[in-house]
């Protein structure tokens, strides 16, 4: 029986896609749920699987092809001929091979790969699924907990750019190598400019003593850590005070619709995460109503699947305010750029210790500054100096972020 292999349903935000991997040609036997093509928009990349047991009889659109949302992509013949194709094309196994063979057979193809990926033995991962099924999420939990192995003194090589992946030169060479701009940062690039473009941004500045959270962080961290199973950072305090700061100076929550403003009763915070196909921004979803660990595990959980590429188009959709922390690269000031179509964008930074006077005597502080940009044609000046101090009040005083005063 001749199936047709479609491509997904895109979202609205999603107009077209590229194909950007076959990992079956035609004529190779195909197991059920097996990965057949990466499919590349300019938010995720989607992965489509086989539909039954079979065998890839055509590909109807090639590497590097857009195609839209359900259009035909390739056909598929199901049934015992697949079943014979590999059989035939698989030499006999001893006793050890079938029992691997038997051992894959619990491990769900998606799951299997994003373990090959990340170096993982899926013997050491305990399945949740029907049956002892090794699910994705079992291979994600795996992930996160990985233990980071000690470096010891690597040899010095060449490595390519963030920005680059997979490009490198020799030392001395003076050859240039032309890659194809992916569909991810094309549409990053877009944004950036479109965010210039139609917006009159302006960035406003502030710093923050950040000695009471750490203090209170190194109080609380082995604890909070035992009790709710997550090392507690910095990130899930800026949240919480840019959520409070957001339900004070409503403005900086809102967005332009023509010529309507949209304020939103709720707080959707993006927080940008960077990852091996460019900077996204996945969404803490009613942020108001998460605690610290709840925003702590979140985030975690966003960082596992940017790192396996395995954020979808719904942990990215929407988004109310952005908040993006390029201190953890060593940056000690920038001007972020919005997210369109936001108003607003927190900016974090390095922890520096710097002498400051406090009461009239010069004391050594760990200090962070902040940066807001904002969308002048929304938000007056007042409103944006006012959000940061309110978030500098709340990070020196943390206790604030719980009394929500």
């Amino acid at each position: 029986m001749t199936i047709e292999i479609k491509a997904p349903t895109f979202p609205e935000s999603v107009a077209d896609g590229t194909i950007a991997t076959w990992h079956k040609q035609p004529g190779e036997a195909v197991s059920r749920d097996e990965l057949i093509v990466d499919i590349e928009t300019d938010k995720v990349v989607l992965e489509v699987v086989a539909p039954a047991d079979g065998v890839l009889s055509e590909i109807v659109k090639g590497e590097g092809e857009t195609i839209l949302s359900e259009e035909i992509i390739a056909k598929f013949e199901a049934g015992a001929a697949g079943t014979k194709a590999a059989a035939e094309s698989t030499p006999a196994v001893n006793e050890a091979a079938a029992s691997t063979s038997s051992e894959d057979a619990l491990v769900s193809p998606a799951a299997r790969k994003i373990a090959e990926e990340n170096g993982i033995n899926t013997a050491t991962i305990s399945g949740t699924g029907k049956g002892g099924r090794i699910t994705k999420e079992d291979v994600l939990n795996a992930v996160k907990n990985k233990p980071v192995a000690p470096v010891s003194a690597p040899a010095v090589e060449r490595v390519a750019p963030v920005s680059a992946p997979g490009v490198s030169f020799d030392a001395g060479d003076r050859e240039e190598k032309r890659v194809p701009m992916t569909r991810l940062r094309a549409r990053i690039a877009e944004r950036l400019l479109e965010a210039q473009h139609d917006a009159a941004m302006l960035t406003t500045f502030n710093e923050v003593n950040m000695k009471p959270v750490m203090e209170l962080r190194k109080q609380y961290k082995d604890k909070f850590e035992k009790v709710h199973g997550i090392k507690l950072g910095f990130m899930s305090f800026f949240v919480k005070a840019a959520v409070e700061a957001l339900k004070r100076i409503p403005a900086v929550n809102a967005s332009i619709d023509g010529n309507d403003i949209v304020y939103h009763g709720y707080q959707d915070v993006g927080v940008a995460v960077s990852s091996a196909r460019g900077l996204v921004v996945p969404v803490l979803r009613n942020a108001e109503h998460m605690s610290l660990a709840e925003v702590e595990g979140k985030i975690g959980d966003y960082g596992v699947k940017a790192k396996a590429g395995k954020l979808t188009i719904e942990d990215m959709s929407g988004g109310t305010f952005t908040i993006s922390n390029g201190g953890v690269f060593g940056s000690l000031m920038s001007t972020p750029i919005l997210n369109p179509p936001q108003a607003g964008i927190l900016g974090m930074h390095k922890i520096q210790e710097r002498a400051m006077v406090v009461n009239g005597q010069i004391e050594i502080l760990p200090m962070m500054y902040l940066a807001l940009s904002y969308d002048h044609r929304l938000i007056d000046g007042k409103e944006a100096v006012t959000f940061l101090v309110t978030i500098k009040e709340l990070l020196e005083d943390p206790a604030r972020i719980l009394l929500e005063i």
